[in-house]
């Protein structure tokens, strides 16, 4: 007798998200792709691992906590210019580094659930503030003290940024798991 494996077929096309201006929409699928591949990676994670710290480097949990952090501070200093949702900045207690080391502030004792949360409010509050952005809007640039910036490219930093982290936390979690 033979067995047939059957091999459920991938798809590589990008879909704008919905009630967004298309080419805005496919930006921010972008966004919700590199998260989900974190989600993806980290589900089931123990709090021993997301609490690991490698020598001189940052946790896994701390890497989400700054993750949700930058992203709500790129869309309230400069997408929206303007002072932050009191519901998103109570969702950071600790800043983004360590005062003294100027490394990443040290997060543990978070579970998943609860980075995944506080990931997902951000993602949203974020998402609903370009629902009916005009493309003239998306690339209107905000001129601040030090530089000018779009919206359009606060996004492609926002998946940039947190590309590169999620490299890292793939980094530590294959490590803590022998597969590196």
């Amino acid at each position: 007798m033979s067995v047939i494996t059957v091999h459920e077929r991938k798809s590589y096309i990008i879909s704008p998200l919905q009630d967004v201006e298309p080419e805005i929409g496919r930006w921010l699928w972008g966004m919700d792709d590199v998260r989900r591949t974190i989600k993806t990676k980290l589900d089931g994670i123990s709090q021993e691992m997301l609490d690991f710290k490698p020598e001189g480097k940052s946790s896994i949990g701390s890497l989400l906590y700054h993750i949700a952090l930058i992203e709500a501070d790129w869309l309230y200093e400069e997408v929206l210019c303007s002072p932050w949702d009191p519901a998103i900045k109570a969702l950071f207690p600790a800043g983004c580094r360590d005062e003294e080391s100027d490394r990443l502030s040290s997060v543990a004792g978070e579970d998943a659930a609860s980075h995944f949360a506080r990931l997902d409010q951000v993602r949203e509050t974020f998402k609903a503030t370009f629902r009916g952005m005009s493309l003239v809007e998306w690339r209107r640039p905000r001129v601040l003290q030090d530089y000018d910036v779009t919206p359009e490219w606060v996004v492609y930093h926002l998946i940039e940024h947190e590309a590169h982290h999620r490299g890292q936390i793939f980094t530590i979690f294959n490590r803590l798991n022998g597969l590196s």
